[in-house]
């Protein structure tokens, strides 16, 4: 019987600095939500081993005697913090599921996934970098409404109501309050006003896509000049509707972005494509995250119901699928 190891980060685990946001530990994981993978690991006939924090990783590296490492940590600081178990786990030569450090870093940063995405040709909003408050002159960048967001951060953390500006005090406001709170430069987007997208994708060679999810925020699918933010994520607010009531040639036009920009970053074994779609129809990747979470509340649960699989089943492809790239059948 293989052994899976489990690399995670806790939210319990993580203690409040002074000067910290109130979502410092948005991106980690709840106890609950570690406990359902290792059993839904152990139902696809594998032994399940508690690992920990990069912290822990790096105590045990010499003695972990795993075949694979199923890695959800979130490590914990600075733009390469999802590196971090994965480089510790390649320089060991221990395979492990889930994207790899370059892929990890490059795509935590915003700044840097868009030169990707440019490069390749992936519809994403147009955008300008911030790094400090006095770097914030007159200039005809971009057209009100913008959204202004941290550099390099996951999990919606900096994003509010407030998030979303139409004027130049909003704006030096708001890039304000990320470069002091979030200590890291800000990136200002043309806001998209219109409809919200997320697309799971499984696997490596096919890549699976998975159903189209559409994010409904107040009862309303038409979200015009609303957005997922932090506050919404934890409550009744947001839904997620699978499969997303839009027609064949958007739902094509998304699934394909989907692909593409999953390939675009190398991403390997699973992620999640986020997009807002304007009012004519036009589809922008917002981001894509290697590293999603698979809470049973989020949208890999939602899709796995969607083709028929039930919650087990869809982390048993996600971690075979890994298995297969490092041919360990």
């Amino acid at each position: 019987m293989k052994i899976v190891g489990l690399t995670y980060d806790l939210k319990t685990d993580y203690t409040f600095k002074k000067g910290d946001p109130p979502d410092a530990n948005a991106e980690f994981d709840h106890p609950d939500t570690v406990g359902v993978i290792a059993k839904a690991i152990e139902a696809n006939g594998f032994k399940i081993k508690k690992i920990g924090n990069v912290t822990n990783l790096l105590e045990k590296i010499d003695s972990l005697n795993v075949d694979i490492v199923f890695n959800i940590s979130e490590g914990l600081s600075g733009r390469n913090r999802e590196s971090q178990v994965p480089i510790l786990l390649e320089m060991a030569n221990i395979p492990f599921v889930g994207a790899d450090a370059l892929t990890l870093g490059l795509t935590l940063d915003k700044v840097m996934a868009k030169k990707i995405f440019i490069a390749e040709k992936i519809p994403t909003p147009k955008s300008f970098e911030v790094k400090t408050t006095e770097a914030l002159v007159d200039s005809d960048h971009l057209k009100f409404p913008l959204i202004v967001k941290p550099r390099f951060e996951g999990s919606s953390k900096g994003l509010s109501e407030n998030s979303r500006v139409e004027n130049r005090e909003g704006l030096k406001n708001q890039v304000e309050y990320i470069i002091n709170t979030y200590k890291q430069p800000a990136l200002v987007e043309e806001f998209i006003s219109g409809q919200e997208f997320t697309v799971a994708l499984v696997g490596n060679d096919p890549v699976e896509v998975m159903p189209v999810v559409q994010i409904k925020i107040d009862g309303r699918l038409h979200l015009n000049d609303k957005f997922y933010t932090f506050a919404r994520i934890t409550s009744d607010r947001l839904e997620y509707i699978c499969p997303a009531k839009i027609d064949q040639d958007l739902m094509k036009k998304i699934s394909e972005l989907a692909l593409r920009t999953y390939n675009a970053v190398e991403c390997r074994d699973f992620g999640r494509v986020d997009f807002r779609v304007d009012n004519e129809g036009r589809p922008y990747v917002l981001e894509i995250n290697p590293l999603p979470s698979l809470s049973t509340e989020d949208v890999f649960m939602l899709v796995a119901k969607n083709v028929g699989m039930s919650y087990e089943e869809i982390i048993g492809k996600i971690l075979n699928s890994a298995i297969e790239r490092h041919n360990l059948n």
